[in-house]
């Protein structure tokens, strides 16, 4: 209970208020809310379809908005704003993006210093120290004169999250930040996402699908089933077993920690269900 009013407690740095988005004609979200606040991690989760993704977008301006309204904390509206005021309030790390070749690092860090930039790297006399410090919280620095090509998809990914990061923006977007990433590279990302929020006092809204991941790393979360919010509050209080089992459909157990109250979840299937021999 402490925990929700804390949480209810903090000013939203980027929130949207009744968003209805679509493509083509064809509503995918429906009369969505969301608020995301300073040191506060919040996931986004539901089955495919459910309009995750086109939400996170939609909170960074990359998906037109049919109803509704983003605004960020001191009362302005996302579309108010010029392109590069906004980025340096928001980013967003998207699912995919293409890899440069022939380029160090350290330059690929650099593009997050954009909207800080005029015509000549002159112009953002801060730019040299948001680098180096982004390469440090993601540690990527050692890799700063290697070529982005030859990096493994983990390193590569800490590479993209230290451009966002050299961007200095309060608000963090994440759009499944762990797909194709192997056991070890997935936990970093996810501590990285905890760090940025505790030590940082970063706003973060991230997609996930994995609900164990979610309960782990996520101060609140927000489960949308076919376009709509379901539930949006702690894990603990959002990931119930009858509200995971109607929006997956299939039947899904949550147990909690008795000591650390983190709640882990696990599908079953016919295969699952067999009583062991």
């Amino acid at each position: 209970m402490h925990e929700e009013l804390a949480l209810a407690n903090r000013e939203h740095s980027l929130s949207g208020v009744d968003l209805r988005l679509g493509y083509h004609g064809v509503t995918v979200v429906h009369g969505a809310a969301i608020g995301l606040r300073r040191g506060v991690v919040t996931a986004l989760v539901g089955p495919n379809g459910s309009g995750k993704s086109t939400l996170l977008r939609a909170l960074a301006r990359l998906h037109p908005i049919e109803a509704g309204m983003v605004h960020l904390a001191d009362g302005a509206t996302a579309g108010s704003l010029p392109a590069r005021e906004f980025a340096r309030r928001v980013t967003l790390l998207a699912q995919s993006r293409p890899v440069p070749s022939g380029v160090t690092v350290r330059d690929v860090v650099g593009y997050g210093r954009h909207p800080y930039r005029g015509r000549w790297r002159a112009d953002d006399p801060n730019g040299p120290a948001a680098v180096t410090r982004a390469m440090d919280v993601t540690g990527v620095a050692a890799m700063a004169d290697r070529p982005v090509d030859e990096l493994s998809g983990g390193e590569l990914q800490r590479v993209w999250l230290a451009t966002c990061l050299a961007q200095e923006t309060p608000v963090l977007l994440l759009d499944e930040p762990t797909t194709f990433l192997d056991l070890r590279y997935q936990v970093e990302i996810l501590d990285l996402v905890r760090d940025l929020a505790d030590d940082h006092d970063v706003a973060v809204g991230v997609v996930l699908h994995d609900l164990n991941q979610a309960a782990a790393v996520a101060d609140e979360v927000v489960l949308l089933h076919n376009g709509r919010v379901r539930a949006t509050g702690t894990p603990a209080a959002v990931f119930t077993a009858d509200a995971l089992s109607e929006t997956y459909g299939i039947r899904i157990e949550v147990t909690a920690d008795p000591v650390s109250g983190v709640v882990t979840t696990r599908p079953v299937g016919r295969h699952l269900a067999r009583t062991p021999i």
